[in-house]
This record gives C-alpha cells, sequence and structure tokens, in this order.
C-alpha cells in the first residue's frame, strides 16, 4: 500500500473471465468515475485513479480484490471517506467492501476515540474488568417514567445506562426535561453506596441541536452521550467528538446494516476511526445477531492496537439475557461492555435485584 492510498478490500461475486474487468471498473468508478481514457491529466492518471493491486480467489464464487485509492480524494471528512471507499459500487448487490486499510494520515487525521476502555472504565471506577450497561425503554414513557425505570437499575449497581435510540426529543419527553430528571435519579439511586453510574442520553437532531443537547447533558453532570452516527451523519459524530473531547461517545448501529459494509469494519474499525469510544452491535444468538465468527473478528477490530489510536470498547446486544452472561464473558473476555436492555425490564418489580445479580456475576464471577 503507498502512503497516499487507502487500500479497499472488497469482496465481489462473478466468474474468474469477468473479474478482472470488474475490479478495473470498481477502481475507476470509487475514483474517478468517468472513461479513464477520455483523461489527458498525467497527474490524475498516476496519483488519483484508483489502482487494482490484487485479485485473489476466496470460493463460492467470490473473489477479493484489494484497490488502492489516493487519500486526497477524501478531503478528509468522514463522508467523503465512506463515499469513496463505497459510494456508487454500494449500489450493486454483489459487491461488499469488506476491510480497508488505513495509511497514518489518515488515522492522525481522523484522530478515534478520546477516551477508549481506559476511559469508560475510569468513569465508573472500574479497573479491569468487563464493563455493564442497561437501556432505558418504552418509547412512549415521559421523563419521570424513564427517570424511574433508570433509578432502579441504578441501584442495581450498573455501570452504564443509555436511552434505547429510539428516544429523542418527543413531545412526551423532551430532551431538555428528561435528561436532567434521569441523572439526577441516577445520582440519588447510587448516593446510598457512594459508587457511580453513567447515564448516556441520545443525541437526535440536527448539528446544531445535538449541540444543545450536549450543552444540556453537561450541565445536568453527565460526560457522556449516545449517538447514531448512521443516522447522525458521520461528519456530524466527528465533528461533536472533536468539539467536546470531555464526552465520551457510545455508538449504535442503527442504519448500519443498510449497506453491504462487513460489520467488523463499519462498526469495529470505521465507527473508531471517527471517534466512537464504544460500539453497540447484535451478539450471536440474539434477536439479530451476527455470526460468532463476525462478534470476534468486529471484537478484535474495536481493541487491536492501532498505531497510537485509542480502542473502542466492544459493546454486545440485542436480546441478551442475563442467564448468558456467563457465556459472554467467556467469549469476550474481561475488555467489553455488556448490555442488557429488555432482559432486565421484563423483571418490573425486581428490576434493581436483577441488575445487581448481573453486576455481581460481571464483577465476581
Amino acid at each position: 500500500m503507498s502512503a497516499d492510498r487507502i487500500t479497499a478490500i472488497y469482496h465481489v461475486t462473478d466468474s474468474a473471465d469477468r473479474i478482472a474487468a470488474r475490479a478495473d471498473a470498481i477502481a475507476v468508478e470509487q475514483s474517478v468515475e468517468m472513461p479513464v481514457s477520455a483523461i489527458s491529466d498525467r497527474n490524475v492518471l498516476d496519483n488519483i485513479v484508483g489502482k487494482v493491486e490484487d485479485i485473489s480467489d476466496i470460493g463460492g464464487g467470490k473473489f477479493e480484490v484489494r484497490i488502492g485509492l489516493a487519500v486526497a480524494t477524501m478531503g478528509p471528512e468522514p463522508g467523503q471517506l465512506m463515499n469513496m471507499l463505497f459510494g456508487n459500487s454500494s449500489i450493486h448487490a454483489d459487491i461488499e467492501l469488506h476491510d480497508a486499510v488505513f495509511p497514518d494520515s489518515v488515522l492522525s487525521a481522523f484522530g478515534g476515540p478520546n477516551h477508549g476502555l481506559a476511559g469508560m472504565r475510569a468513569r465508573v471506577g472500574a479497573k479491569d474488568r468487563a464493563l455493564t450497561c442497561s437501556a432505558l425503554k418504552p418509547q412512549g414513557l415521559d421523563g419521570k417514567g424513564l427517570a424511574k425505570i433508570a433509578g432502579q437499575l441504578a441501584k442495581g449497581g450498573l455501570d452504564y445506562i443509555k436511552d434505547d435510540h429510539g428516544i429523542a426529543d418527543q413531545h412526551y419527553s423532551p430532551f431538555a426535561e428528561r435528561v436532567p430528571a434521569i441523572a439526577d435519579a441516577v445520582r440519588a439511586a447510587r448516593a446510598a453506596d457512594g459508587g457511580r453510574t453513567a447515564y448516556l442520553p441520545s443525541l437526535s437532531g440536527n448539528l446544531d441541536q445535538m449541540r444543545i443537547q450536549i450543552d444540556i447533558a453537561r450541565k445536568a453532570g453527565l460526560d457522556g452521550v449516545l449517538i447514531a452516527p448512521m443516522i447522525a451523519g458521520v461528519a456530524t459524530f466527528h465533528a461533536l467528538v472533536r468539539e467536546n473531547p470531555d464526552m465520551a461517545f457510545m455508538a449504535h448501529p442503527a442504519l448500519a446494516g443498510a449497506s453491504r459494509i462487513a460489520p467488523p469494519l463499519h462498526l469495529g474499525k470505521i465507527f473508531r476511526l471517527f471517534g466512537a469510544d464504544a460500539t453497540v452491535f447484535p451478539n450471536h444468538g440474539g434477536r439479530f445477531g451476527y455470526s460468532p465468527v463476525t462478534c470476534r473478528t468486529l471484537a478484535d477490530a474495536a481493541l487491536a492496537p492501532w498505531d497510537g489510536l485509542r480502542d473502542t470498547v466492544p459493546v454486545p446486544a440485542g436480546g441478551m439475557t442475563p442467564d448468558r452472561v456467563p457465556e459472554m464473558l467467556q467469549f469476550y473476555g474481561r475488555d467489553v461492555m455488556l448490555l442488557i436492555g429488555g432482559g432486565l425490564l421484563a423483571a418490573g418489580s425486581r428490576m434493581a435485584d436483577e441488575a445487581a445479580k448481573f453486576q455481581d456475576v460481571v464483577m465476581h464471577g
């Protein structure tokens, strides 16, 4: 890989006699998007047009195609990076963006997480153990109703409580009223034991609205938020991360399955590159989970050493239940945040007790 190029790795379904032409077409489509024969500028031909670096048969009628794409075409700006990696080619049903290799110039330009695993642990007084999390649901409750649930979960000693990603600035639960009420309820629930549960409110709206919401969260004593980068826009997400280095950002995968980008790259590496301190993904065996191999690869991508970038906490979720906690700890180890939402909320009046059991298993095995 040239220092001024990103190597984009695609998995393409096609025949052996066509794959070379397909690879050339992808290289052109993801760079200059016009007939190369019509380009006379030497700089464009040499330095801007995508270059096919390798083609290999991976079986099952699929080929791995590696293409070098010029860093100069990407800004650097998060939306343009996504566009040049997979913009037009994402329209083709037989192409998947499987992975990407980024040069140091790209890593330093985007910066990665501000806090990472160590910072997420420090926020709640954890050392080297796994973290716990739950989600506030359902849609339709007002701020007082959600604050009551949050108080019960916090009473059980959980490390993190996040808004469900669908909770926004609805008329029945306005952000400016809901967030301080929940923050107060969480603090009150932990006053007796002196511990800390961190509450992450969900950001929504446009960039200006999210800036206001972060200010509200900060004034409520909070130091972290939840955001869905593919809903908010990756440029908005990255701008907020860079503007608010004191805030931790948990990334939600909503809409991330709408394009054929491999989850380990999308949720494990790209969200990390743009600044996610934690990344939520559907665990295997859940209501819409990935395979165990994908989950393992995603967690590894989030945590692996990466030229000085902080790591991102993997957060397996999606229909998890307390009885699966030992299995999940064995699978992921300590460098993980386990998110159980409905499995705790279903306990009703015993919610605090079930949350305490969940926390105890994670802390003491």
